[in-house]
């Protein structure tokens, strides 16, 4: 494009009078991409008395400042060149603080670039919003810090900004600039820690990461936005600007106005968890996954026919490494983009809400990984994590420790749970490894952790950081869960912070699923010397809001399989594993099942593949889907399995003492103590017959499940349905009795009829 097209003011502006440049140590700084100040370098300056604009264009041969004059025609002010590196200058006429203009370029290879400067826009973010980030209660940080699509003064652009109190310098880096460190350096405000710069004429799709030079030791690295809403597809890890704004119209007002409404703790809470990268594979590429959508339209539809209420997902936030199964994240406010965009997942979500099923997330606050390009060191000092290893490392997992104790850090975490469920409609947080959270000498030897204030093992930093989300989350957020994966015996994790508890809604009982899978794994013949270990969890069921989980953490690691860890021949490990089954959903918590143990995977999950889906083809499996899927429509039909699931008025025993015969029997009432159901459970493959129990009162008990119906592969042994109790025998202080078939290794349930 040739000059003369435009009017030219070089001859009224003089620009080319200057020759040399006396360079300042700030101006030497910012040629030499260290600078932490360029507004005082760049953009409208005062020098020599009057207002001059100052450009750094490394790639420019020549450069000139483009004004706009009430008209579509162009004025250009050609630049001088005072650095050889590409330092420019020009005077103009007129010019102020709020001067708006382009430059226009013509580089080495003679292609021609214009764009406005960055350096002639003012401070976005306000004193207050840095004001509330310091103190920890900008809820919406997300909104501020990151990189947002803007207009300014009429100009549209993208707006970053990124918190490292420690860094000499930070600029933005990507493809728009050639990924050159010296080219777009923010600017730092006040003593806030926070550095920004509004690009003008970037947009969405941009790809950038954070160039952070620190001020010690002369650390440099390229960094990922902590706020970025979408990542390039591993192994490629640069951010991308996202407007998450508006991607998706939702549909499920329905679906969020009742969850507001509903109290879970009386409802029913069947939860299938899921890897989404190994449910299932395209038919097409073995090693490729399947997109959002897909399994938006195959996922969905199985999870509402097996009957579950809930789809748990481990964590979905992007991660580097697939063999981490998401738990060492990097990008905490992006889904992973393995199987497609921001609003591919938006659409899953709401696809899920409209058919009925809640969508909980596994959320990982406890650590992060040690990748250069995250968190880690992140602006050449412990800046998420605490510097002391003994506090701010997981030696056993590789990873950091979140520091709890500061302001900017515990921000950090609470908006981004906030932001899953504002901006994803998520309907539950299950929180991973809060045990390793709330002790500090979690997995630690002697010498190897630092005890609190108090000279206790307790992370008070940690315990405060876990009560604050709780209340900010059920606060802005009714009817949300909140779950803990807790190890110990810690007391009132699911009790409100008012009463002193951690105020989760709902803790994992890890305890009685090590019990009931050790019990299980016994042979037969041995189980009557260990009936303690399915039996001793109901001496504190009721202590916490309890969710019974059979997870991804009990199928991996040499553990086997569900089917697999059953003793005995084939058909007796499907007999067993229908017990178990039956076990779960008859004592008192909510419960959760991991993908592939509702049909009896034999392998163990593997994350790098689909599950065994081709088992289907068998009658064994099928039958086995066929009882998860009766059991989950019993469970949700009959208020005595979910009604009083956390209080001791919904569970009696019948008789717990029978070890000789490994059989349990016992009661579970709803809200109406005359709404019972009555279980059985024979622990052998011995069938007994005419064995008695004691039940509440007389009349007609229909066998609303029977395990060992042909129907689940199992021998057709029971009860013809149901039968009539026995009003004079009374049996262990029930005032009357049944005398039962019991099918071997099964569990029946029955139901009074209604007088």
């Amino acid at each position: 494009m040739k000059i003369s097209n435009f009017e030219s003011l070089s001859a009224v502006c003089n620009c080319d009078r200057i020759a040399v440049m006396k360079i300042s140590k700030e101006t030497q700084a910012l040629i030499k991409g260290e600078s932490g100040n360029p507004f005082a370098v760049l953009g409208v300056q005062r020098s020599e008395g009057r207002l001059c604009i100052r450009a750094f264009l490394p790639d420019a041969k020549e450069a000139w400042v483009l004004q706009h004059k009430g008209t579509a025609k162009k004025r250009f002010l050609k630049m001088s060149k005072v650095h050889k590196d590409g330092l420019f200058e020009v005077f103009p006429e007129q010019a102020s603080r709020s001067f708006r203009y382009q430059f226009r370029i013509t580089t080495d290879l003679d292609e021609v670039e214009e764009f406005y400067d960055p350096y002639c826009f003012p401070q976005v973010l306000t004193d207050f919003d840095l004001h509330l980030i310091g103190e920890g209660t900008h809820y919406k940080n997300y909104e501020k810090l990151g990189a947002h699509v803007r207009e300014i003064d009429g100009v549209r652009g993208v707006h970053f900004a990124v918190w490292a109190p420690n860094a000499k310098r930070v600029s933005v880096i990507g493809d728009f600039n050639r990924w050159d460190g010296r080219k777009h350096p923010m600017r730092l405000l006040g003593n806030s820690g926070i550095w920004e710069l509004f690009i003008p004429g970037l947009g969405e799709g941009t790809v950038y990461k954070f160039d952070v030079l620190s001020l010690y030791d002369n650390y440099r690295e390229l960094k990922v936005d902590p706020f970025a809403f979408f990542f390039e597809v591993r192994p490629k890890s640069a951010s991308i600007v996202y407007d998450i704004g508006d991607k998706h119209e939702w549909q499920d007002a329905e679906w969020l106005a009742q969850r507001g409404e509903k109290n879970w703790f009386t409802s029913p809470m069947a939860i299938y968890e899921v890897h989404l990268g190994s449910w299932m594979r395209p038919d097409d590429d073995a090693s490729g996954f399947l997109t959002y959508r897909q399994l938006a339209g195959r996922l969905v539809p199985y999870v509402k026919e097996l009957g579950y209420t809930h789809i748990e997902f481990l964590p979905m936030a992007e991660h580097p490494l697939d063999a981490s199964w998401g738990y060492q994240t990097i990008g905490h406010y992006a889904p992973t983009s393995r199987f497609g965009r921001p609003e591919d997942f938006m659409f899953f979500i709401d696809c899920c809400h409209q058919n009925g099923i809640g969508v909980i997330v596994d959320w990982v606050p406890a650590h992060f990984p040690k990748d250069a390009h995250g968190l880690a060191f992140f602006d050449g000092t412990c800046l998420y994590e605490h510097a002391d290893p003994r506090k701010g490392e997981h030696r056993e997992w590789g990873t950091l420790v979140f520091n709890y104790g500061r302001n900017e850090v515990k921000n950090y975490l609470i908006s981004n749970a906030l932001f899953w469920l504002d901006k994803y409609h998520i309907d539950g947080l299950r929180v991973d490894a809060v045990a390793s959270m709330l002790y500090l000498d979690y997995s630690r030897n002697h010498g190897e952790w630092i005890p609190n204030m108090y000279g206790g093992n307790e992370n008070l930093e940690a315990i405060d950081f876990l009560k604050t989300f709780n209340e900010v989350v059920h606060r802005y957020h009714p009817g949300v869960l909140t779950i803990a994966e807790e190890s110990t015996a810690w007391p009132g994790v699911s009790k409100p912070t008012h009463l002193g508890g951690l105020g989760f809604s709902m803790k994992w009982n890890m305890g009685w699923m090590h019990d009931t899978l050790k019990f299980f794994s016994n042979e037969p013949v041995h189980r009557k010397y260990h009936m303690n270990d399915i039996t001793f969890s109901l001496i504190y069921a009721f202590t916490e809001n309890f969710i019974l989980p059979f997870s991804h953490d009990e199928v991996v690691y040499g553990k086997r399989s569900m089917l697999n860890r059953m003793p005995g021949d084939m058909w007796q490990k499907f007999a067993n594993l229908r017990v178990l089954y039956g076990y779960m959903y008859g004592h008192p918590g909510k419960k959760l099942l991991v993908m592939g143990s509702e049909f009896g995977q034999w392998n163990e999950w593997n994350f790098d593949k689909g599950l065994d889906w081709d088992l289907l083809e068998y009658e064994p499996h099928q039958k086995l889907m066929k009882y998860i899927t009766d059991l989950n429509a019993l469970y949700k039909s009959e208020a005595a399995f979910y009604e009083v699931c956390f209080e001791w008025q919904g569970f009696q025993w019948i008789d717990f003492h029978d070890a000789d015969n490994s059989i349990l029997s016992f009661v579970r009432r709803a809200k109406d103590p005359e709404d019972f159901l009555v279980f059985v459970f024979n622990l052998t493959p011995v069938p007994r017959y005419g064995y008695r129990i004691g039940v509440p009162r007389g009349g007609f008990y229909r066998e609303l499940l029977n395990s060992d119906s042909t129907v689940y592969w199992g021998g057709n042994m029971g009860n013809c349905g149901g039968l009539q109790a026995d009003n004079i025998v009374a049996q262990k202080g029930f005032p009357c009795s049944l005398k039962l078939v019991l099918p071997p290794l099964s569990v029946l349930v029955f139901k009074p009829n209604k007088d």
